[in-house]
């Protein structure tokens, strides 16, 4: 928005100035004393607003007195005057402005503003596509803002109906186009989930209108610089993590230059498709698409994460989510809070949530809705169940003694009687130990989960990696959508 020179009219007589600088000062003061003459008696504040193209215009013109407000319509003569004032601005470097605002309070001289779409205009005050294309083709410019481009120009170009998919993963294996594999940029689908859930029960419960939000199968949000995203959770282990930033390099390139539209979707698979986009991606303002398959993030045509990440919440890692959580507390450098704040990201990541968890991070205190945090972890998935409790270790033990017995396992050189169960994520390890100086390859282990399933496996597969696709069964079991 650039704002005009609000200085006193030259002269009495209305004469207009040499430059056209003066002359449109001169008739903008004109609009707004004539428009502030016009207000109710005793009226306190006064703003007005005019849309304008060729094709179509909109006016808003509001007093204020006390808590009533007055909608006034302007007389003829000001809009002959208002359009007067556009027709003049389209001379100046920037061309003609897309809306003129001019408010005053307790009848001040007035301030007045002129609108060139730095920012998206209100939704009351947008104008069809084609309302902008019919001034451009009166006005041409050599730029639009970013938004305002995609807005007239996206031309579709970003979304991707299921027939479109399906036709672009044929073409993709025709022509050998491959994902980019996501290594180390963000985390793992089921962490981030988790960490997702907390920060919007940490909002929610400080009673703040900002910040992310779970929704049942989808994380969303808004940050405060016009960037966000969503990430929708599909069955089978897949999601799909959409958004955009404000005012991408290369998408200004795209709309205010020849380069064509990066390839979002190059290698993805078919279900990567309208319904699971960020809805950036029907304004044609999408600036990243990454996809989780198979345990792994990709993307295709789309910037790193890092060029991304004002889009995404503070996900990155258990102590970024620690640190965004007890920064909303009064208290966020007493370390028992921090501590308990740990110890929830770390529930939420084992699905094991319960109240306790949460009010030993924000208290009882009515300051804090608890409830509609734990609706969040609720929706989210990672609640522990009613009754669900950590098994004990003497507990896995039994229940693997009884599993071998019962399946008749042969246990010659594997003594029941020492059977030893070691804690891993939601549940226990639990084997005979090989005898010291010995080796043993392919030594029965049993994996005990915290609700009494017990898995067969052998010392051939590493605990480290065995245990990924254990806690994944777990929760699948508990009803997890991860």
């Amino acid at each position: 928005m650039k704002n005009s020179d609000t200085g006193d009219p030259d002269s009495e007589n209305g004469q207009i100035a040499d430059s056209l600088d003066e002359e449109m000062t001169h008739l903008a003061q004109r609009i707004a004393a004539e428009i502030m003459a016009a207000g109710p008696s005793g009226w306190q504040s006064m703003t007005a607003v005019f849309a304008l193209t060729v094709a179509e215009e909109t006016i808003d013109v509001v007093f204020t007195a006390g808590d009533r407000s007055t909608q006034v319509d302007p007389s003829e003569s000001v809009l002959a005057s208002v359009r007067r004032l556009r027709e003049l601005s389209a001379w100046l470097e920037y061309g003609p402005w897309w809306r003129l605002l001019m408010w005053s309070s307790d009848a001040r001289a007035p301030e007045i503003g002129y609108d060139y779409g730095d920012e998206p205009f209100p939704d009351s005050q947008l104008f069809a596509p084609e309302v902008y294309r019919a001034d451009l083709a009166e006005y041409p410019r050599d730029r639009l803002p970013v938004w305002l481009a995609a807005y007239v120009g996206h031309g579709d170009r970003q979304t991707r109906s299921p027939r479109s998919a399906v036709a672009a993963v044929r073409a993709d294996r025709a022509a050998g186009v491959r994902p980019v594999p996501l290594v180390y940029q963000l985390p793992d689908l089921p962490a981030m989930w988790a960490r997702w859930a907390v920060l919007s029960a940490a909002f929610v419960a400080v009673g703040s209108q900002l910040g992310p939000r779970i929704l049942p199968s989808l994380g969303w949000f808004e940050g405060s610089r016009r960037a966000g995203s969503t990430l929708y959770v599909l069955p089978g282990g897949r999601a799909v993590l959409t958004g955009g930033i404000w005012d991408p390099p290369e998408l200004d390139a795209v709309y205010n230059g020849d380069a064509p539209m990066p390839s979002f979707y190059d290698g993805a698979p078919d279900w990567v498709a309208d319904s699971v986009l960020n809805p950036r991606a029907a304004t044609g303002m999408l600036s990243f698409c990454y996809w989780w398959q198979q345990g792994q993030w990709y993307r295709g045509d789309s910037p790193s994460v890092e060029q991304c990440d004002s889009a995404i919440p503070g996900v990155w890692t258990a102590d970024t989510v620690v640190e965004i959580v007890t920064g909303l507390l009064p208290d966020a450098s007493d370390s028992r809070v921090r501590a308990a704040a740990d110890v929830l990201v770390s529930a939420a990541q084992a699905g094991v949530v319960t109240r306790t968890t949460v009010t030993d991070v924000f208290g009882d205190a009515d300051g804090f809705d608890i409830d509609a945090a734990l609706h969040q972890f609720s929706i989210a998935g990672v609640t522990a169940r009613e009754g669900q409790r950590e098994m004990s270790a003497q507990e896995a033990v039994d229940r693997v003694r009884t599993y071998i017995l019962d399946q008749g396992l042969d246990t010659t050189g594997y003594p029941l009687a020492e059977l030893t169960a070691e804690r891993v994520e939601v549940g226990w390890m639990v084997y005979v130990p090989v005898p010291r100086g010995e080796i043993a390859i392919g030594r029965a282990i049993f994996y005990v989960a915290d609700d009494g399933v017990v898995e067969h496996s052998t010392s051939s597969i590493a605990p480290s990696v065995y245990v990924t696709g254990f806690e994944q069964r777990y929760r699948r079991r508990l009803g997890s959508l991860i």
